[in-house]
C-alpha cells in the first residue's frame, strides 16, 4: 500500500467547524465487514447493534489546554506556543511548538499573560517548529500547573478557523475524561452523552477504560510513499488489569470488543501477548498500522472520518478492508456526512 492509495477529494464545506448540537445526535454510519453493507442511522442508535457482555473499550485521557499565547522580549512580537508535553516536572521543562518559528530562537524569553507573571527561555531546538522551554514562575508546582490551565485555550485542530469559544472546552472533551495529557481529544468518543452511556450500561454493556495520551503525531502528516517507511511519534500509554480482564472475558467468551477511536485501536494493538490476549502496559508506544495488518483485539470499531493521507485513515482501511472504506466514503461525501474532529462517527462491525 503506497500514500497515493489514500487521497481522496474532501469538499472544504464537509470539515466540521462546529460540534452536533447533542453530542449523540451526529450521524453514524455503520458498515458490515461481512456483507459490505452501509447503513446510514444517528448516533445514538449505536445501542441497537450491542448486546449484553459486549465490552467497549473506551480511551480516558483529559485534553489540556495546550495553546499559549505570549509576547517576545523586546520586540513584543505574538508568539503561539503549543505544549506537547512535560520534559522534567522539577525544572519545568517542556517540548513545544512555536509559531512563527523563525523568530524564536535558543536565549530568547517569552512572556505570557497581561501581569506577564509567567516567563519562558528558549533553551533548545528539537525540530524546524519545535523548542525546548524552561519555565519560569514563582510558586509551587501545583501553582504552576493551574497558571498554565489558566492562561491556555483549548487546543482545537488547526483546520478550524474560528476563535476558540467557552463551548468547545467543554465539548472537545470526552465526558469520561479524568487523566490530563493529551494535547488532541480522542474524537470517537466526543459523542457519547450521559444519557447513551446510560441506555449501553442498562442493556448490559461493559466498559474498559485505557489510557492513551493523544500527541500531535497522530496528525503529522505523511511525507513517504512507501507507508513502512513512515515513523509516528511515541505517545504515553497506560492499560492496566481491571481493562486487560474485562477484555480478555470478552475474547473468551466470543463478545464484541468494540474500540471506541484509533487511539485505543493502536493502544489494544501495542500489547497483545503471544497468545493473542490483551496484555497490561505501561509505557509508550509509536505503534504505526496500515493495510495489510492482522488484528488481535478488538472485533469491531468506532471512529470518525478522517483526511486523505492520514494515519487514521490507514488504519480505518487495515480493518475495514481498503475497497469498503473507499465506497463508504464516496457515500459519506455524497450524503454530506462531516469529516475530522467535531464530524460524524462511523461504527465498523
Amino acid at each position: 500500500m503506497k500514500l497515493s492509495n489514500f487521497n481522496f477529494e474532501l469538499p472544504k464545506e464537509l470539515l466540521a467547524e462546529y460540534p452536533a448540537e447533542h453530542r449523540d445526535e451526529s450521524k453514524l454510519m455503520v458498515i458490515h465487514r461481512d456483507t459490505g453493507k452501509i447503513e446510514h442511522k444517528m448516533f445514538k442508535d449505536l445501542v441497537d447493534y450491542f448486546e449484553e457482555d459486549d465490552v467497549m473499550v473506551l480511551n480516558n485521557t483529559k485534553v489540556f489546554p495546550a495553546r499559549l499565547f505570549g509576547n517576545k522580549e523586546k520586540t513584543g512580537a505574538r508568539i503561539e506556543v503549543f505544549l506537547l508535553r512535560e520534559l522534567n516536572q522539577e525544572q519545568r521543562l517542556w517540548d513545544v511548538l512555536v509559531d512563527p518559528a523563525r523568530k524564536i530562537r535558543i536565549g530568547n524569553k517569552l512572556y505570557f499573560g497581561e501581569d506577564e507573571s509567567l516567563v519562558a527561555e528558549v533553551i533548545d531546538n528539537t525540530t524546524s517548529r519545535g523548542r525546548t522551554l524552561r519555565f519560569l514562575y514563582d510558586g509551587s508546582y501545583t501553582d504552576f500547573r493551574r497558571k498554565l490551565r489558566e492562561l491556555g485555550e483549548t487546543p482545537l485542530p488547526k483546520y478550524i478557523k474560528r476563535e476558540v469559544t467557552a463551548d468547545d472546552e467543554e465539548r472537545y472533551q470526552t465526558i469520561y475524561a479524568k487523566h490530563e495529557g493529551a494535547v488532541a481529544a480522542p474524537t470517537a468518543g466526543l459523542h457519547f452523552s450521559k444519557h447513551l452511556l446510560k441506555r449501553l450500561e442498562i442493556k448490559g454493556i461493559d466498559f474498559a477504560e485505557v489510557t492513551l495520551h493523544v500527541g500531535l503525531g497522530t496528525f503529522n502528516p505523511v511525507e513517504v510513499e512507501d507507508l513502512s517507511k513512515h515513523k509516528m511519534d511515541s505517545e504515553e500509554l497506560v492499560i492496566d488489569e481491571k481493562a486487560t480482564e474485562i477484555v480478555n472475558n470478552a475474547k473468551t467468551n466470543k463478545r464484541k470488543v468494540c474500540a471506541v477511536g484509533t487511539t485505543v485501536m493502536r493502544g489494544l494493538e501495542s500489547a497483545v501477548s503471544s497468545e493473542h490476549t490483551l496484555n497490561t502496559f505501561e509505557g509508550w508506544t509509536n505503534k504505526f498500522i496500515f493495510p495489510p495488518y492482522e488484528f488481535s483485539i478488538a472485533n469491531c470499531m468506532i471512529t470518525n472520518f478522517h483526511l486523505p493521507k492520514s494515519t487514521l485513515l490507514m488504519m480505518v482501511s487495515a480493518f475495514a478492508g481498503h475497497d469498503l472504506i473507499k465506497k463508504a466514503y464516496k457515500q459519506a461525501i455524497l450524503e454530506g456526512y462531516r469529516f475530522y474532529s467535531y464530524g460524524d462517527a462511523m461504527l465498523i462491525l
